[in-house]
């Protein structure tokens, strides 16, 4: 499992440029807008989703401040219904907890079936800000940089429009 000083380490092995703000845990947007961070048009929503089968699982980085429609992703994807996967289902997925959900937690996606969905929004920012598989930090990092990570991991990635 890559938990936050492994996934620093693993950034820095790749040699990606990131900011590092280390913070007190926060487990949502209200909380991390009361903290005063950085580039916030940076800052990304991330859910952790799951079919109703259960087979499919999703990971969705959105800007924070924007709301989610389930059944628009279900419908402009071709996903069967959606939902919020459980706690259990994002340790066993991803090692991680709620409120420490983010995209570099596809580290620990063994089996490398996640998908990953990021908001077209990020394409023309210069930075996207996620945690470091722990609530207690946040790093920014270009969008460019991140979707290569996760497409070396070989989970399937898909830009979608929020």
């Amino acid at each position: 499992m890559m938990y936050k000083k492994e996934t620093l380490q693993y950034l820095d092995k790749l040699h990606v440029n990131y900011e590092l703000r280390e913070h007190q845990a926060v487990y949502n947007m209200a909380e991390l807008e009361q903290i005063k961070l950085p580039h916030p048009a940076a800052d990304a929503k991330n859910l952790f989703l799951r079919d109703d089968k259960k087979r499919n699982y999703y990971l969705l980085a959105i800007k924070g401040n924007k709301r989610v429609n389930l059944k628009q992703i279900r419908q402009e994807n071709n996903t069967r219904r959606l939902s919020f996967a459980s706690p259990q289902d994002l340790a066993a997925k991803l090692g991680l907890t709620p409120g420490s959900v983010t995209p570099l937690g596809l580290l620990n996606d063994q089996e490398h079936e996640v998908n990953f969905y990021l908001d077209s929004y990020f394409l023309a920012q210069p930075l996207i800000a996620v945690h470091p598989n722990a609530n207690t930090a946040t790093v920014w990092l270009a969008p460019a940089d991140l979707l290569k990570i996760i497409k070396n991991l070989g989970n399937p990635v898909k830009i979608v429009q929020m």
